[in-house]
């Protein structure tokens, strides 16, 4: 059979089976088999499936999945991500519009544990919208702020996202957490000039917030301190080579039990749910991973890559109008689909092209992360969006939209000076090497 039409029959069949909401990497495992099927025959294809699933589920470094899966569940069952909230809301709360960027600074510190932006946005939905709304914001700006806020789940590590990145390309997970230092603490800080701007053209949107005394500010950060140096010891470890990725999932899922029964919020029933979720979540990723092996098998037996990288070399846009491209389609990949599934997807087929333009592969790893997060929040669908429509069913959801926009393009600008600065990314992990 002509090479051309299997690859159109294996993204037809998965596209389809992805519009029947059959799970993505059950789709995406389903077309790499029978694509593979038609060129090689159905048996060596059904051998290949075995060895996908085994090969995926064996491999040491994916127990870092669901370990960091299960340190963010924890944290949310323990009630620390609210004390994180009233910390930010105690330290930034005190003047206008100072409550929306409490939820910034909030979403920053829980992404640092979690690493989902789903999750990320489902708990500032249910701490900070009923507060940002007893005090009179508007629903715009409340949603907007905290839709934008659980992006920073993806990007700042430990990052689920670059994780997947780092097991499909081979590259270092470490080198890419400590590439995502720098970039994600630019994006609380322009999130949070974005509030101040928006503050300053619609007053009304947020009132003035009562002070916090300082004594009641430090106090709340006592609360917070053995989490924080958590943290810092996940990263940290990483960072000085003390213990792999993986490692430090575990050392973090330990560490935040531990912390949570200390605090004296934590239960062992609620251990129990915590971890049958990250069980289920881990087990969801993994099987995503499984099913991107599959159809990565089929791109490289039909030389999938490879056609398209002569295409965009034949059309002679240079590395950053190729660069350009790539990122334009990724971002409208995201806007329909889940942003796992467009980095599984995708990177598999563009990864050889931007090693060939002599990009980065770290850095390319951080920018399609940054991209494929604003589909997050982006028209027609968004999966945060959903997520806080989804909690607050009484919010109109062109007014999510609305209050998503200012911060769409607050990304955009961010994606531009990482472009034009690769230092902002390389950074750290030049230190590392």
């Amino acid at each position: 059979m002509d090479t051309n039409l299997v690859i159109c029959i294996g993204f037809g069949l998965m596209l389809f089976l992805c519009a029947l909401r059959v799970p993505i990497g059950l789709a995406m495992g389903a077309a790499g088999m029978v694509g593979f099927g038609l060129l090689t025959g159905f048996t060596p294809a059904f051998k290949l499936v075995s060895h996908s699933v085994i090969t995926t589920f064996s491999d040491y470094t994916m127990g870092l999945i669901p370990l960091f899966v299960l340190m963010g569940a924890v944290v949310v069952a323990s009630g620390i991500s609210a004390s994180m909230f009233r910390a930010a809301q105690a330290w930034f709360g005190g003047f206008r519009g100072g409550l929306a960027t409490a939820t910034i600074a909030a979403c920053g510190g829980f992404a640092a544990i979690c690493g989902s932006s789903a999750a990320t946005a489902a708990t500032m939905t249910r701490i900070g919208l009923p507060e940002m709304r007893g005090y009179g914001y508007s629903d715009r700006l409340a949603t907007g702020v905290i839709a934008a806020g659980g992006t920073l789940g993806i990007l700042i590590p430990p990052s689920i996202a670059l994780a997947i990145y780092g097991l499909i390309t081979q590259q270092s997970i470490g080198l890419l957490f400590m590439a995502a230092i720098v970039p994600g603490l630019f994006a609380v800080l322009f999130y949070m000039l974005t509030v101040r701007i928006w503050i300053w053209r619609r007053p009304q949107d947020a009132p003035t917030g009562q002070p916090t005394p300082m004594r009641e500010r430090v106090s709340s950060l006592s609360k917070l301190s053995p989490m924080l140096l958590l943290i810092i010891l996940v990263i940290g470890g990483i960072y000085g080579g003390l213990f792999t990725p993986t490692e430090a999932g575990a050392i973090g899922a330990a560490g935040a039990i531990v912390i949570s029964f200390t605090m004296g919020s934590f239960s062992g029933k609620r251990l129990v749910e915590a971890l049958i979720e990250s069980v289920h979540t881990g087990a969801a990723i993994i099987t995503i991973l499984a099913g991107a092996l599959l159809f990565g098998y089929f791109l490289t037996i039909t030389q999938t890559p490879q056609k398209i990288s002569t295409l965009l070399m034949e059309a002679n846009l240079g590395a950053y109008g190729t660069l350009a491209v790539i990122l334009l389609v990724m971002l409208l990949l995201g806007c329909i689909m889940d942003a796992t599934a467009v980095v599984l997807i995708t990177v598999p087929i563009v990864y050889p092209i931007i090693t060939q333009l002599g990009f980065d592969p770290i850095w390319f790893g951080v920018v399609v992360t940054m991209t494929v997060e604003i589909g997050m929040i982006s028209p027609p669908f968004g999966l945060n969006v959903f997520v806080i429509k989804g909690l607050s069913r009484q919010t109109d959801i062109w007014e999510i939209y609305k209050g998503v926009t200012p911060f769409i393009l607050a990304d955009i600008l961010r994606i531009v000076l990482v472009c034009a600065f690769p230092a902002l990314v390389m950074f750290l992990p030049n230190l590392m090497k």
